[in-house]
């Protein structure tokens, strides 16, 4: 983009208009010489570290250099618009210690003798190996290991966090990417079993501020295995050692807080990913009385209960006596069950309205019996995307799925209605629309286990790429391969399905996409 200026035409109008008001026929004249600025391309991109080289052409015309002075400068296109000077040189050639982002970068030459200047911009993107890709999270033997497949550099990096400072931790959970958690800084969330910390967005930088006990209240070392975020970024939550905690940002400091006395619950936290939301109601399960309950933080502050922890019956009369009967829908099912053990929760995008009341599957069992229950979980003020609070949506009996009993792993696609469980080496497919349910082979992998599958939601903007299924196995020899199938052109059929892999791992516990952020 072209875009030269000479701001210092209206003082040479001036200059012009006294000389002739005081005109006695004695003329000097000279002519403009115009710079021409090219020999740097439109769009630059750098690695950091990396070195920059840019030595822009003034045009023939200018033959006296030095009669200019130089700048070269950037601005972040980031909320903050910072402003930073690289050099005062025409040509600009140094180590780029800018953090990855994206910038506008400007050059400006501006004639010493009239003080007129002109300035061409380019659009600049810095980059590190880190700033897009995959992060890999192992398991190895027991110690955790964040790994890299650059998009950047299109290669794998191991151990990307052994220079970081960062203490060893244990048997590593998650890595999530949270850009709504309100520390944009840091929005990368590692779970351990250690604990949980922070990492920052350039090349994951850890410090002793990152850890999570900071995010809590009373500052204990909290060990969840996730978090959810609302789409707002309005609320979080977690579960750890049987306790739920949730903080608001609108909160004081937007600390975590226990919601219930008993530490009861399992590992998992069912809440609605797709929609904007503001007194949002979570799923949980109480693995003692083997029940479903639920949340609602906002309650206390709607004057609709004293506490938000209630139980699934409780939050439904809650809903319906606040907004009537139109608050409660769905029919797949007449009562929340009880007694029977839980195995699975996860979040899903799928709404069979085709609206964004995305449907959260939990797995349970009784002896051998599996079933499948499926709740819609909204917002108690039906804001925004919510149309209502609670939804019976799905039942489905798993039982008679081959091997189910033996799954290590689960997938819930957010395409179709399609659910995916592993067993050592095999991937099976269950069609949820049809009964009675039954499982379809998708592929199987010689001489691994797998040990994770998942679907990755991307959080900036919506992608075709939510619907792949990214799946991590293990060989004998305890190498790791991680596979992404195409779920766009598959539909859900990932059969014949070529996948692109990447090898060389630990054992993979988790994988997500780190989206660029700037």
């Amino acid at each position: 983009m072209r875009n030269y200026k000479i701001m210092a035409a209206a003082l040479m109008m001036a200059t012009m208009m006294a000389g002739c008001s005081q005109d006695e026929g004695n003329y000097d004249y000279h002519s403009l010489n115009e710079p021409t600025i090219t020999g740097v391309p439109e769009t630059i991109s750098v690695l950091t570290h990396a070195n920059i080289d840019l030595d822009p052409n003034l045009g023939d015309n200018i033959t006296d250099l030095d009669a200019y002075n130089y700048e070269w400068k950037v601005v972040n296109k980031s909320g903050d618009n910072k402003v930073t000077v690289l050099g005062n040189e025409k040509h600009l050639v140094q180590e780029m210690t800018l953090p990855a982002g994206e910038y506008i970068l400007y050059f400006t030459a501006t004639e010493k003798k009239t003080g007129l200047f002109w300035q061409q911009s380019y659009t600049l993107t810095v980059s590190d190996t880190s700033s897009e890709g995959w992060m890999v999270l192992c398991d190895v033997n027991g110690k955790t290991r964040l790994d890299m497949i650059s998009k950047v550099t299109g290669k794998n990096y191991l151990d990307i966090l052994k220079t970081s400072g960062m203490p060893e931790l244990n048997h590593p959970y998650s890595i999530q990417y949270a850009p709504n958690s309100g520390h944009s800084d840091s929005p990368f969330y590692l779970f351990t079993a250690d604990g949980a910390t922070r990492l920052s967005k350039n090349s994951f930088v850890w410090q002793k501020d990152y850890d999570f006990k900071y995010e809590v209240a009373k500052q204990t070392n909290l060990k969840p295995q996730s978090m959810v975020c609302d789409q707002s970024g309005m609320m979080r939550m977690i579960v750890s050692d049987g306790y739920a905690y949730s903080a608001s940002n609108m909160g004081i400091q937007g600390l975590f807080a226990a919601v219930n006395k008993q530490p009861v619950l399992a590992p998992a936290v069912g809440a609605n990913i797709g929609a904007s939301s503001y007194a949002s109601i979570y799923l949980l399960y109480d693995n003692v009385n083997k029940c479903f309950m639920s949340c609602c933080p906002f309650l206390p502050g709607l004057s609709l209960s004293d506490v938000s922890y209630h139980s699934m019956k409780d939050m439904e009369e809650i809903a319906t006596g606040y907004k009537g009967s139109d608050m409660i829908t769905g029919k797949a099912f007449s009562e929340y069950p009880t007694g029977k053990d839980f195995v699975y929760m996860e979040n899903t995008k799928y709404d069979p309205g085709n609206a964004k009341m995305g449907i959260t599957y939990t797995i349970l069992r009784s002896g051998k019996k599996y079933e499948l229950y499926g709740i819609q979980l909204g917002d108690m003020l039906c804001y925004a995307d919510c149309t209502f609070a609670l939804g019976k949506a799905y039942y489905g009996d798993l039982s008679d799925c081959k091997d189910i009993t033996n799954a290590s792993c689960f997938a819930f696609s957010s395409q179709k209605n399609y659910m995916y469980y592993a067993v050592g080496s095999t991937v099976y497919r269950v069609n949820l629309s049809e009964k009675p349910l039954k499982a379809e082979r998708q592929f199987s992998f010689n001489g691994e286990t797998i040990t994770m599958m998942k679907f990755n939601f991307y959080q900036n903007s919506a992608s075709a790429h939510d619907y792949d299924l990214i799946v991590g196995s293990e060989n004998s020899n305890g190498s790791g391969t991680l596979r992404i199938y195409d779920g766009m052109s598959a539909e859900g059929d990932f059969s014949k399905v070529t996948p692109t892999s990447y090898s060389g791992f630990g054992k993979i516990v988790d994988a997500t996409y780190r989206e660029r952020t700037n």
